[in-house]
C-alpha cells in the first residue's frame, strides 16, 4: 500500500530537485546532475519520472509500485559543455535497487548489485558530445 504523505517543501518543489554539488567542500570544476526528468519504462507502461525519486513516491510523478521481477528502465538524453571532459569522467549514482545494469551510448558500462547502495561507474572511453544513458 502506498501512503500519502507529503510535506510543504513536496508541496513547494519545482524545476529540478538537488543541483547542487552533493559534497561542497569536494566539488569539481566539471560536475553535472543528471536530477530531473527522465523517461521511465516497465514492460508496455511508458512514462515520465523525476529523478532522484523512487517510483513508489508521489514526488517522482509515478507514485506506483511495481511487482517483484519487474524490470524497471530509467532512459535520459543529455549534451555534455565543450570543456566538460578534463581527464576521467565518472558517473555517481547515489542509490539503485537490488540489481542495475547502466549503459551509455548503448555500450553496457557496468553492472551493480546491492539494495540501495550508491556506485561509481567510470564511463569516460563511452562518453560523446550527446549521450543517452539507460539503466534497467
Amino acid at each position: 500500500m502506498l501512503q500519502e504523505l507529503f510535506t510543504a517543501q513536496g508541496e513547494a518543489l519545482a524545476g529540478t530537485p538537488w543541483t547542487i554539488y552533493p559534497r561542497p567542500q569536494m566539488k569539481r570544476e566539471s560536475y553535472w546532475n543528471l536530477n530531473g526528468e527522465w523517461d521511465f519504462s516497465v514492460g508496455d507502461t511508458r512514462k515520465k519520472i523525476l529523478v532522484p525519486f523512487c517510483p513508489e513516491s508521489r514526488l517522482s510523478g509515478i507514485h506506483e509500485h511495481f511487482a517483484e521481477g519487474s524490470i524497471l528502465v530509467y532512459r535520459r538524453e543529455f549534451t555534455l559543455p565543450e570543456d566538460f571532459n578534463r581527464g576521467r569522467v565518472l558517473l555517481h549514482i547515489g542509490a539503485a535497487d537490488q540489481v542495475a545494469d547502466v549503459y551509455l551510448n548503448g555500450m553496457h558500462v557496468g553492472h551493480h548489485e546491492g539494495g540501495y547502495e550508491a556506485f561509481t561507474l567510470d564511463i569516460t572511453k563511452e562518453l560523446q558530445k550527446q549521450n543517452t544513458i539507460e539503466i534497467r
